[in-house]
């Protein structure tokens, strides 16, 4: 019947029509989904380049900064945790410049090279001293300190009762291994027996995780009073903390001039301050942390890098990674 066909026919061209136009659309949407993704590439891009060149120029005036005086790390201008903000043609960039080495180094725990860790029990005792002097309980401090101890060094054999190696990890929900080498970021102690997010956060304003299996060396003319924690730690206990921050604070507008200096201040003379103490201070900034921020519209991007100022002065990039705090 010619009604009926001319009917079929007219279905079948609307269904045709209407499956053009789902696929118009479809194709219409992975356009737009191709063009915002180049768009945010492009975007990205962009502000990655901008931190490279913050970066580099960075690291330039830390060259320079460093090469002034091989001897004592100039103070001034003052450039420790100071942000320097720059507006360019995407939006604007801030450079945050510190002192990366007046921390707890939590690689100190142990002693050696790649694979070949032992425990070193002085940096152990300086970080069970930290930990008092943060109002951690002494066993849960020395357990730590075994675990993490543990977690790096290259034997199978448990420290104390609070150490844990392969056969604790294995046993967990998720099994896993101990790392077996030194810590590359502070964050994998996440994973170490015994810390938890709030020891984390309390430990996490005074430990760094520095290329290095050495003790901590800090530099007396860029501490802080709140980073007194850690000549408490130096001192293994042996200095109160309101006398730390009491000697920190009297640092010269220009800095100490010598190491000795700072040790003969009046308000250490009840401190005995070993051979061990002022090799571990000194006043020559080696590490750099950097932040870079770049903020443009709505999109941000952060960048994080240590430098390491080499004895020449001349600069290495030892850590770097596209991360906010964790």
């Amino acid at each position: 019947m010619p009604a009926e066909r001319d009917g079929m026919a007219l279905l079948t061209v609307l269904l045709l029509v209407a499956v053009m136009a789902a696929v118009c659309v479809l194709i219409l949407d992975d356009v737009r989904f191709t063009v915002r993704r180049t768009t945010n590439v492009e975007h990205l891009a962009e502000m990655q380049a901008h931190a490279a060149i913050a970066e580099s120029v960075a690291a330039a005036q830390i060259m320079r900064l460093s090469k002034t005086n091989l001897r004592i790390t100039p103070i001034t201008p003052r450039w420790n945790g100071q942000a320097v903000s720059v507006d360019t043609d995407v939006g604007q960039v801030q450079t945050l410049v510190r002192d990366a080495q007046n921390c707890f180094n939590l690689n100190s725990l142990v002693l050696g090279q790649g694979e070949d860790l032992r425990a070193q029990e002085q940096g152990i005792g300086q970080f069970i001293a930290l930990g008092s002097a943060l109002g951690l309980e002494p066993s849960r401090v020395t357990a730590l300190a075994d675990s993490l101890t543990d977690w790096m060094d290259s034997d199978q054999d448990v420290r104390g009762a609070g150490g844990a190696e392969d056969s604790y990890y294995a046993s967990r929900p998720k099994p896993y291994r101990t790392g077996g080498l030194m810590l590359a970021d502070v964050s994998e102690i996440r994973a170490v027996k015994g810390v938890d997010d709030a020891l984390y956060r309390q430990l996490r304003p005074y430990v760094c995780a520095l290329p290095e299996a050495r003790l901590s060396r800090f530099n007396l003319n860029t501490m802080s009073p709140e980073q007194a924690p850690l000549l408490v730690a130096l001192s293994q206990g042996r200095m109160s903390l309101g006398v730390a921050r009491a000697a920190i604070r009297n640092r010269p507008a220009a800095g100490w001039q010598s190491v000795d200096a700072f040790w003969t201040q009046p308000v250490l003379n009840e401190v005995v301050a070993d051979e061990q103490m002022r090799t571990q201070t000194g006043l020559v900034t080696r590490y750099f942390d950097i932040r870079i921020d770049v903020q443009a519209g709505d999109s941000r991007a952060v960048r994080s890098l240590v430098l390491q100022v080499m004895p020449d002065g001349v600069t290495r990039t030892v850590i770097r990674r596209w991360t906010t705090e964790e």
